[in-house]
């Protein structure tokens, strides 16, 4: 069996201070008594407050842990708590702040996110809360999770899979198996679809990439020599506008000139963005590459479906289906107005897509990759459960790195936690302790449902339960009576 894979967590404290879920009110009025409520504090909080000039913070609401003991305890009652309206204000409909806080304390501590008081949000709701994982191994756990006394794997194989084996006369073997590259877990580093992103941030979003074996998405005109040394962790995006020749790769490239030709050689997958000439870009870099794995990015839309299929049966070797960073497809621009469908979740999508190659008989020869809304670790199993094979995580990782989700920077405004001056070497540690909690916390949920490896979740809807079909068969045949029925005599 191969050495366990694991990834090693340390504390990596945030460099400004979180905002807090609540605030500390203290009001005028001390009765000055000998067995002040803040001196029963168990946690310190009232003892080592501190104020930050800088940042304009007090560090009560912040270490503070909401215990309520110096509130009940105070005889003139003059400490009280409330909701700190800059809390509430994080993120938005999707990123909410209690998901953006839960990310944060996972980047700082690299440990699985507990609660102590169970689950306290609503039974269930849009996108991925209108699913749950089917857990019924718990009670008879026929693997052991993170404690390890029984290997689960989470590495996946991306690149195109052989629908058969061919053999001669002689029982050789004919099929040439088409390359494939093998990541220890089943996510990647997407491009950011919004952010800061500069060469520190860069740098340290390829260091975690190299920690924790995974590969990062950059398009083609960022990459330079500096970072060519870690091309192994390296996902080149190449536009539908860029032409690649096979003579690129002839002679190496000097400084200042183009790279492509040196990175596709290099490379040991490439993405290409999908468009009418793919195909020919994807013979073009095969020329170039024959051992790189392309792949294909497009926009989760209405007819992603048949695009898929169509690309599948032309040689497709994988496939990157993006919606946007709240997890909702594409809309047609043509389809405005009231008229205009609402647009679906990623899961609908990946379910759509799957399906429809199962009954193609295509399913296993191409490798699906779902980006867009991936912002838990549960996502990660549920986008595959839904028929992808991995997925791609992207402000995730910024939200790892402080990242308060105002969009800001879509507006050319500065940066409220400068996200631009991060230390490279801190950024990569943030993601690495936010991908090791993940890590575990997938572990956990194959643990549960006492599956053993990652590979065997993908369309495992006999592992979940979906709200809707739930809703459907319990109150299926219900019928709305008629007024009348109502009426008062």
């Amino acid at each position: 069996m191969p050495k366990k894979y694991h990834i090693t967590a340390q504390v990596m404290p945030p460099r400004f201070a979180p905002v807090p879920k609540y605030s500390m009110i203290e009001k005028e009025g001390c009765l000055g008594c000998l067995q002040c409520a803040k001196r029963e504090c168990v946690y310190d909080v009232y003892k080592n407050r501190k104020f930050d000039p800088e940042q304009m913070i007090d560090s009560i609401d912040y270490l503070c842990k909401n215990c309520l003991r110096c509130i009940q305890g105070c005889k003139n009652q003059i400490i009280s708590k409330m909701c700190n309206p800059d809390y509430q204000a994080l993120g938005d409909e999707y990123w909410k702040p209690a998901l953006i806080s839960s990310l944060w304390d996972q980047a700082t501590s690299g440990k699985i996110p507990v609660s102590g008081a169970g689950y306290r949000g609503p039974f269930s709701g849009p996108g991925f809360d209108s699913m749950w994982t089917d857990m019924s191994e718990i009670v008879r756990p026929t693997r052991d999770g993170i404690h390890g006394r029984e290997y689960i794997s989470t590495s996946v194989d991306i690149g195109r899979k052989l629908a058969q084996l061919d053999f001669g006369p002689r029982g050789e073997l004919l099929s040439v198996a088409p390359p494939l590259v093998e990541i220890p877990v089943p996510f990647i580093f997407d491009k950011l679809p919004f952010g800061v992103m500069n060469e520190n941030v860069r740098t340290g979003l390829v260091r975690a990439a190299e920690i924790v074996g995974t590969m990062l998405v950059i398009p083609q005109s960022d990459i330079d020599w500096k970072l060519m040394a870690h091309i192994d962790n390296i996902i080149p995006l190449i536009t539908a506008l860029t032409p690649i020749r096979e003579h690129d790769a002839a002679s190496r490239p000097q400084t200042g000139e183009s790279l492509l030709g040196e990175i596709i050689a290099r490379a040991r997958m490439i993405e290409l963005e999908d468009g009418p000439d793919v195909a020919k870009q994807m013979a073009a870099v095969k020329g170039i590459n024959p051992s790189v794995v392309t792949c294909i990015r497009m926009p989760a839309s209405k007819t992603v479906a048949g695009r898929v299929e169509e690309l599948t049966r032309s040689g497709a070797e994988v496939i990157h289906i993006i919606a946007d960073w709240q997890g909702e497809e594409t809309c047609d621009p043509a389809e405005t107005g009231h008229a205009a469908p609402s647009p679906r979740f990623i899961k609908e999508v990946l379910r759509e897509v799957h399906l429809n190659l199962i009954d193609k008989a295509l399913r296993d020869e191409v490798t699906i990759i779902a980006g867009g809304g991936i912002a838990m670790a549960e996502h990660v199993a549920k986008a595959i459960i839904c028929g992808a094979d991995l997925v791609g995580v992207d402000m995730a990782l910024e939200v790892a790195l402080e990242c308060r989700m105002c969009k800001r920077c879509l507006h050319g405004l500065s940066c409220p936690v400068t996200i631009e001056a991060v230390d490279s070497e801190w950024a990569a540690l943030r993601i690495r302790n936010l991908i090791c909690s993940w890590h575990s916390q997938l572990i956990e949920v194959l643990g549960a449902m006492g599956i053993r490896e990652v590979r065997r979740l993908r369309g495992e809807v006999g592992r979940a339960l979906f709200f809707e079909d739930l809703e459907k068969e319990a109150f299926g045949d219900v019928r709305i009576a008629p007024d009348t029925y109502y009426s008062t005599r």
